[in-house]
């Protein structure tokens, strides 16, 4: 693990729920209702980013439909980074104009990931060409098409403008179906209890660093994740707290040491709860984050205070 969080390799902002969609996967449970922060809690929060990162992917919910909130986190970004943070947005591109793309442009975004490519999306993928034609029309490079999720491909050499796609598919929708937010509720999550999420990028191996895959945190509107679906209550709290200060509380946990090398069946040892009791309630359950739900849940007070957090967690 690292020892000094003052630099991230990838951060992924999921900084508004908005949406002009509203999709039965989504894991957020986004859509035209959907959360929201302040402006204000915005400015913050990029105040509490590392000192140094890599790489910033801006996400919700739909980011261009909360355009005014991402004008603001991109001029403040450009303002804390000077251009070294290579700016990502991923959005589906329904709401994606000439006009717009200009703009982002002129504010530092030089990678866009379209990830509505499939059928559980409004357009369905119908907009692909479209977004092709406009892209090529502002100089935005295509070759590199795939998600970047190598370690070895984690930038876009250059900073260049690139944009990509992919879309959800039912055996992994982006990565790993997990039992989160609308799929939960519409009852279409992953069951299969053999799919270890935290195992890859966007779970939680790694986002302490010392392992094959980029350091990635996820922020969830404020909520600072060592995974993309979020555990359970969250491990501090962006708004009011130095993004780096939480990663290192986290680092000294042995809960937390075992997410990060990517082995959530083992989480609980330091506790009392063996691998074994795990993998059967994760049989159970059917599937890995619905077993890291119950394990956050009924160790509360175990997990605060292995990473040290002030706050109760389920308060935050």
């Amino acid at each position: 693990m690292k020892a000094d969080f003052n630099h991230c390799e990838s951060v992924y902002w999921v900084f508004t729920q908005l949406c002009n969609d509203k999709c039965d996967h989504c894991y957020n449970s986004s859509g035209p209702q959907g959360t929201r922060i302040s402006a204000q809690d915005c400015l913050r929060i990029v105040r509490n980013l590392p000192d140094s990162i890599d790489r910033l992917i801006l996400s919700g919910g739909e980011p261009i439909a909360d355009r005014a909130k991402l004008y603001l986190i991109l001029d403040a970004v450009q303002e804390k980074y000077q251009g070294r943070t290579q700016v990502m947005l991923q959005t589906n591109g329904d709401l994606l104009t000439p006009e717009i793309l200009d703009l982002l442009i002129e504010k530092g975004v030089t990678r866009f990931d379209i990830a509505s490519i499939d059928r559980y999306h409004k357009m369905a993928g119908s907009r692909l060409m479209t977004l092709a034609d406009l892209f090529e029309s502002r100089g935005v490079n295509g070759d590199d098409h795939d998600p970047l999720i190598e370690k070895e491909h984690l930038l876009v050499e250059g900073h260049r403008l690139s944009w990509g796609y992919w879309g959800a598919t039912d055996d992994m929708w982006l990565g790993g179906n997990w039992a989160r937010g609308r799929a939960l509720e519409k009852d279409i999550w992953l069951r299969d209890p053999s799919h270890n999420f935290c195992a890859i990028l966007s779970g939680a191996k790694g986002f302490l660093g010392g392992t094959d895959l980029p350091q990635e945190i996820s922020i969830q509107l404020w909520k600072i994740n060592p995974c993309c679906p979020g555990t359970k209550f969250p491990l501090g709290d962006a708004r009011q707290e130095k993004v780096a200060d939480v990663l290192l509380r986290a680092s000294k946990s042995e809960i937390m040491q075992r997410l990060n090398q990517g082995e959530p069946w083992k989480m609980g040892e330091s506790v009392g709860v063996t691998e074994e009791h795990a993998l059967a309630r994760g049989e159970e359950l059917q599937n890995v984050c619905r077993w890291c739900d119950e394990f956050f849940e009924h160790n509360q007070g175990a997990i605060q205070t292995s990473i040290a957090s002030t706050t109760p967690l389920w308060q935050a």
